[in-house]
């Protein structure tokens, strides 16, 4: 195949394309329970509709999946290739410079809630099946773009395609994280556990909240804390010598703070646990009855620990890493706490080998599972037929070396096997997407259309 036609075809698209981006973007598709009938929402059913009507209109055959997801596809023959997006997308937020549903141009960049996550990018990839149809290139394989309806909660859409016998692929990507290639996620876990609690002798937790989320570190929780008179100054000095502390006296006893500094779930090294910080401190204060029990539970296995070292349930391995664990939200009053933990687990490793352990551990402490959700790693080899081929793309395409990567995230691509993410973010460019003026360029929209019209003719042939 000549890639510079195919290039060149992509370029005579461009403002096709770019109309198209914007049409999906002015359409307001985060998820909601409107009573509309549809699954999603009447948002994110529009959005839908007009990516299939627009498949349609470029000469593409569609299908609407029971409202769950939908698809356009292109070629012949009994095997599949997939390029994996959604609609949805989160809520705009405050702080926009320009409108959030307006798709409006400026310095190059289209603007919009979805323009990079993942409108932009699913749209791109419209166009670059269309570049290889209109110039009559040939394919082995099928192609399907699939419309996922539900990423940002939870691909309900792609699962039910699993579940209702829809063609898997024999491979495929998703343009919605960055380049080069992904080829590995670790497993996450999330689980909530409580603790019963009783206000019990002369101090005891009355309240505590901090967290915002499972994934993020914590930087800030307070807690009330009921403590006697007697003993409240030296609460007070005890605080005086901590850092990130800050404890003020109060009717009932005292108001502690404890101050940290954020970061993602799947990096917790690189901040500094609240939770921790201020569990360090209750320590101080030799609680007696539920409330030191559960002092003493986080201090001797959490504590700072980020790897499950303390609670012995410390995973690694060469191509991933480390085990992660993240105490992430904490809440409740004299009567019951709740924790909300992430881990994060090692691809070549099984949540089988750390569960049992880690609920021997909670069930020991009188800590009550009340919710666990477990998405399981991938791993993808980089000698597999399909990495090696977007790579050689990749590489081709950007002068730049496309060694295949392994994260401690989560992409689109575990909701649906032999498939990984691939683009669209390049080396060097910001993050924006979920932000205020979330954009893409117009340029790298070409040049992503480019990589994946080549990709998608490497592994359709």
């Amino acid at each position: 195949m000549d890639r510079k036609s195919l290039d060149s075809k992509i370029l005579e698209l461009k403002n096709e394309m770019i109309k198209g981006v914007q049409g999906a973007i002015r359409i307001k598709s985060v998820e909601k329970n409107d009573k509309s009938g549809f699954p999603f929402g009447q948002g994110v059913h529009n959005s839908l509709l007009y990516c299939l009507k627009l498949s349609e209109e470029l000469g593409f055959r569609v299908k609407n999946v029971d409202n769950m997801v939908g698809y356009a596809e292109y070629g012949e023959g009994s095997e599949l290739i997939v390029v994996l997006g959604h609609l949805d997308v989160v809520p705009e937020g405050d702080g926009w410079t320009y409108p959030p549903y307006g798709g409006e141009i400026h310095d190059g960049k289209i603007y919009g809630r979805g323009a990079i996550d993942n409108k932009g990018p699913i749209i791109g990839a419209l166009y670059a099946l269309k570049a290889i149809k209109d110039l009559g290139i040939s394919l082995k394989r099928r192609v399907r773009i699939i419309f996922g309806l539900n990423e940002e909660t939870g691909s309900a859409g792609v699962k039910h395609y699993v579940n209702v016998g829809e063609d898997l692929p024999v491979a495929g990507f998703t343009p919605d994280a960055e380049y080069p290639i992904i080829n590995g996620e670790k497993g996450i876990v999330n689980c909530k556990y409580v603790r019963k609690m009783k206000p019990q002798g002369d101090k005891y937790i009355k309240s505590i909240n901090g967290g915002i989320a499972p994934n993020v570190v914590p930087d800030y929780v307070k807690a009330e804390i009921s403590i006697s008179e007697n003993i409240k100054n030296e609460a007070v000095k005890l605080a005086e010598k901590r850092e990130r502390i800050k404890v003020e006296s109060t009717d009932f006893g005292i108001i502690v703070e404890a101050f940290g500094i954020s970061a993602h779930g799947s990096t917790p090294e690189k901040g500094i646990n609240a939770i921790s910080v201020l569990f360090e401190y209750l320590s101080l204060l030799n609680f007696d009855g539920t409330s030191g029990e559960l002092v003493d539970f986080i201090n001797k296995y959490i504590g700072r620990d980020t790897r499950g070292k303390l609670m012995d349930i410390y995973m690694h391995d060469d191509i991933s890493g480390d085990f992660i664990l993240n105490m992430g939200v904490i809440s409740g009053d004299e009567n019951e706490v709740g924790i909300i933990f992430n881990m994060r687990y090692p691809v070549t490793k099984k949540y089988e080998d750390f569960m049992d352990k880690f609920k021997g551990i909670m069930e020991s402490n009188n800590m009550e599972e009340k919710s666990m959700r477990h998405s399981n790693s991938l791993y993808i080899p980089a000698d597999t037929d399909f990495i090696k081929k977007l790579r050689m793309v990749y590489e081709e395409k950007t002068g730049d070396i496309g060694e295949p990567i392994c994260i401690g995230g989560g992409t689109y691509a575990k909701s649906m096997k032999n498939v990984v993410a691939f683009g669209p973010v390049f080396k060097g460019e910001p993050e924006v997407e979920h932000k205020p003026d979330e954009y893409i360029k117009i340029n790298s929209l070409i040049k992503n259309a480019q990589i994946m019209a080549a990709a998608i003719y490497e592994l359709a042939n």
